[in-house]
C-alpha cells in the first residue's frame, strides 16, 4: 500500500487524504484512527474483525479505530481514495452505508483527480475531508433546529491546546455552553462515544501525529499531557 503523495499540501489537523493502489498481496494492520475507503478501480477484498466485504467501484467502508483488518486486491490491482482521520464524526458513519452513494463516489473521483495535481487543487483538498463526511451523512432539513450547535472541530482544537491541563467533561461542556450532563449525552448522540473516550481518542491521535512527524517520545509525551514517555508508549501500543 503506497504512502500518501509527497507533494500533497498541508491538510487540516487530524486528516490525511490519499490515493492508494492495492495489489493481490495480503496486508493486515490496525490503527488508532478512522479509515474511510471509497472504491475507484477494481475490487478490494477487506475483512474487518472477521467481517468480510468487497469494495468495488462506488462502494465505501469506514474502518473504526482499533479494528484489525485484512485486505488484498481481487485480481491484479485495486485503487481506492483513502481518508485517515481522527474526526469522531465518522463513528456514526461506520454504522450505515452512505445516504447518497453516487454523490459520494462522484466526489471521491473528483478528489482523486485533485490528488494528481495537488498544487492546482489545494483548496479542494483542504476541504475534501469535510465534504466527504457531509456527503456520507447529510443532515435532514430542520432536524434538531432548537438544539445548541456544537462545533466539534473547534472544540477539538481547543482541547489540543490544553493537553497540559486535567480536562474534564465539565470543562468541555463549559466551552460548548451546555451542562455536563447535556454535553455528555450530545457526545454519545453525535460522536458515538462517551465524552472522556472522545477526549482520549483526540489526545492519542495527536500524539500519533507528532510521532509520525519525527518528534521524540519524551517531547511528544510532554506536548500531549501524558504523565511519562512510557505511558505514551503503552497507549500507542494498545
Amino acid at each position: 500500500m503506497h504512502a500518501p503523495l509527497p507533494s500533497l499540501p498541508p491538510l487540516p489537523k487530524h486528516h490525511a487524504l490519499a490515493l492508494r493502489d492495492y495489489s493481490a498481496s495480503h496486508g493486515s494492520h490496525a490503527h488508532d484512527h478512522f479509515q474511510v475507503l471509497i472504491g475507484l478501480e477494481g475490487v478490494l477484498d477487506i475483512e474487518v474483525e472477521g467481517r468480510g466485504a468487497g469494495i468495488g467501484v462506488g462502494d465505501a467502508q469506514v474502518v473504526t479505530p482499533g479494528d484489525r483488518h485484512d485486505f488484498q486486491a481481487r485480481g491484479p490491482h485495486s485503487r481506492c481514495l483513502v481518508l485517515d482521520t481522527a474526526h469522531a464524526g465518522w463513528a456514526r458513519c461506520a454504522e450505515r452505508a452512505p445516504l447518497d452513494a453516487p454523490q459520494l463516489h462522484t466526489l471521491a473521483r473528483y478528489l482523486a483527480q485533485c490528488l494528481q495535481q495537488p498544487q492546482a487543487s489545494a483548496l479542494a483538498l483542504l476541504h475534501g475531508p469535510a465534504l466527504l463526511l457531509e456527503a456520507w451523512r447529510p443532515a435532514p432539513a430542520n432536524a434538531d433546529s432548537r438544539r445548541r450547535h456544537i462545533d466539534w472541530t473547534v472544540l477539538a482544537d481547543w482541547a489540543r491546546d490544553r493537553w497540559h491541563m486535567p480536562l474534564s467533561v465539565a470543562d468541555l461542556a463549559e466551552v460548548a455552553c451546555l451542562s455536563p450532563s447535556q454535553f455528555a449525552q450530545r457526545c454519545r448522540d453525535e460522536q458515538g462515544m462517551g465524552a472522556m473516550q472522545w477526549l482520549r481518542a483526540l489526545r492519542l491521535a495527536h500524539a500519533r501525529e507528532l510521532r509520525l512527524g519525527g518528534m521524540s517520545v519524551a517531547q511528544t509525551a510532554r506536548r500531549t499531557g501524558y504523565r511519562s514517555p512510557s505511558a505514551l508508549t503503552a497507549a500507542l501500543r494498545r
